[in-house]
């Protein structure tokens, strides 16, 4: 039976830039390749190969998919065999804690045509700093709509009973947490609910809370105290010992939008668009910020400035939106000029030894086991 496969983000197209997370998902590996080569070197394909390899094998999989490109992977790992592959390209370069102990560099770049680049080389010039000028676009005009969410924010938060706010935040700690106190260390991993791509905002959220007993949706507004509540629930479930998944917000990675807690079954998060859900199974339940904490009839009372408010920031976000397609459809030439001078045979070959070398990992995992 194939395993299952957990997919999320790792990395954000954000309005502070790009900004990862891969480090706290990579930690604590026996054993991680990192990828080296340009656009169109086979890295995603590559690794998705070998994912497909060891999941139909049964092994569960961590799959780490890319902000900027809805069809690639910027990594895999299998859990249970510590091990990792990772995209170590910009803009996520991942250095090295165990160069040759834990970490190996993989250099795709050695089955390219290094003469017939080099006869493309103003080309790839051209549209490498096209791609980078688009990007940066992109990020400057996610800094403006962020200006615009603060605005909408103020509106809620000079509406806001802080005290009742506070009251519900210890109140779901209460009932999640009660007595427990786990005598060990945390688990404290960072990742993103969802990120903004060339095709828009997309959230893996039904796989993530499939397993999960009990999950909470929170509905309110902007500046309504969701991120502030989230971040106090993982404090307390550090606190604790529990471990921690820390979801933050794809477009400012500094709020956070879910906070799953495997140990006890737990998962809550910010349920409003662009990721609105709602309840479907028999034990979900919602958490309502407006109805608890926001002055009754904020709504209605701010309601013109609050639409012409919500006007501009989602055309902003659409043109940000924009600029991350244009830099998709410019990063699409220049790895049709790399495809065009790869031998992937020699890619082949690569797998394979990376194959090999994760066959015996799983038999040391397996003979550990068995002892």
């Amino acid at each position: 039976m194939a395993g299952k496969i957990r997919n999320y983000y790792a990395g954000g197209n954000t309005a502070r830039g790009f900004r990862h997370f891969y480090d706290s998902n990579l930690q604590g590996l026996d054993r991680l390749f990192i990828l080296k080569g340009g656009p169109g070197t086979g890295k995603s394909s590559l690794m998705k190969s070998i994912g497909k390899k060891f999941s139909d094998q049964g092994y569960d999989l961590e799959l780490l998919h890319c902000s900027s490109d809805n069809d690639s992977i910027d990594a895999l790992i299998i859990p249970a065999i510590g091990f990792g592959i990772v995209d170590g390209t910009a803009p996520h370069v991942i250095e090295p804690k165990a160069p040759g102990a834990i970490e190996q560099y993989v250099n795709l770049g050695a089955a390219w045509n290094a003469s017939q680049l080099a006869n493309q080389k103003k080309e790839i010039l051209n549209l490498t700093s096209q791609i980078t000028d688009s990007f940066n676009t992109a990020y400057s005009t996610f800094g403006e709509a962020l200006r615009i969410h603060d605005e909408w924010e103020k509106i809620y938060i000079e509406n806001m009973n802080f005290n009742q706010a506070n009251l519900l935040t210890n109140e779901l700690i209460e009932r999640f947490f009660g007595e427990i106190s786990l005598h060990k260390k945390s688990d404290i991993r960072h990742r993103y609910l969802g990120a903004a791509t060339p095709q828009g905002a997309v959230d893996f959220i039904p796989n993530l809370t499939e397993d999960v007993a009990k999950r909470y949706f929170i509905k309110g507004r902007p500046g309504s105290g969701k991120s502030t509540m989230l971040k106090k629930l993982a404090a307390a479930a550090e606190e604790r010992g529990l471990d921690v998944e820390i979801y933050h917000c794809g477009f400012d990675p500094n709020s956070l939008d879910m906070v799953i807690v495997r140990e006890i079954g737990i998962a809550i998060f910010d349920s409003t668009a662009p990721h609105e859900y709602f309840p479907e199974r028999e034990n979900d339940e919602i958490v309502d910020m407006y109805q608890r904490a926001i002055s009754p009839g904020t709504d209605e009372k701010y309601a013109a400035e609050i639409e012409e408010i919500s006007n501009r920031y989602s055309g902003k976000m659409k043109e940000a939106i924009s600029y991350l397609a244009k830099a998709k459809a410019l990063h699409d030439e220049l790895e049709q000029i790399y495809v065009a001078a790869m031998n992937f045979d020699i890619v082949d070959e690569i797998k394979a030894e990376i194959e090999e070398e994760i066959d015996k990992l799983a038999q040391i995992a397996a003979s550990t086991e068995t002892e």
